[in-house]
């Protein structure tokens, strides 16, 4: 399994629009979500745990899932006994998980996932009944967000395509809204945060 973020995980958290980003993304999520002490939640796309941290604080267990190793790595050095995400390095889409969630939260994931259609399936197999899945990922773009598109599939998502594989999915009370805007020097980027219930 190829880690195209092996060399940008040792510098991941300095990147003051991606901390930024993911407080706002965790402010969004627990307005939308109503988070409790015995939830176990699965971070998609965990990365360093900038979301899953902020999360962790909220619920009884977070599992981070990534399938790059270098972002892993960077993350169990960040876990400490008063706070820690349990790290999986598995792509879940071709080798789901057997455990079942409480709900899942993403933090600018979704882009990097080929086959959406499989993937919500996937989650959706994953959750409790009356499970949540909360994901913030980019509005549709141009494809300059990235300096380099390597591992990109989708620039952005259009919100009524996003909502009919979801709802497809089986998941109901789809919501969809813009939380932040990304300011980068040539363009402003929307990003929003997706709510729905198993």
């Amino acid at each position: 399994m190829q880690d195209n973020f092996k060399e940008k995980a040792k510098n991941w958290d300095q990147g003051d629009i991606r901390v930024n980003n993911a407080k706002v993304i965790a402010d969004a999520i627990q307005k939308r979500v109503h988070l409790t002490q015995d939830m176990e939640i699965i971070d998609f796309g965990v990365g360093t745990g900038l979301l899953g941290f902020e999360i962790a604080k909220k619920v009884k267990q977070v599992y981070g899932v990534d399938t790059s190793i270098g972002m892993l790595e960077k993350l169990k050095e960040k876990n400490c006994d008063t706070l820690h995400i349990i790290p999986i390095q598995q792509d879940i889409i071709k080798q789901p998980l057997k455990q079942k969630f409480d709900g899942l939260v993403s933090s600018m994931t979704l882009h990097h996932v080929e086959n959406l259609e499989a993937f919500f399936k996937t989650i959706h197999n994953n959750l409790k009944e009356d499970g949540f899945i909360a994901i913030a990922d980019l509005e549709s773009e141009d494809g300059t967000f990235h300096s380099d598109n390597t591992g990109v599939h989708h620039f952005g998502f259009n919100e009524k395509e996003l909502r009919e594989i979801v709802e497809k999915s089986g998941f109901t009370d789809v919501v969809i809204e813009n939380i932040n805007t990304i300011n980068k020097p040539h363009r402003d980027f929307g990003v929003f945060l997706l709510t729905a219930k198993k």
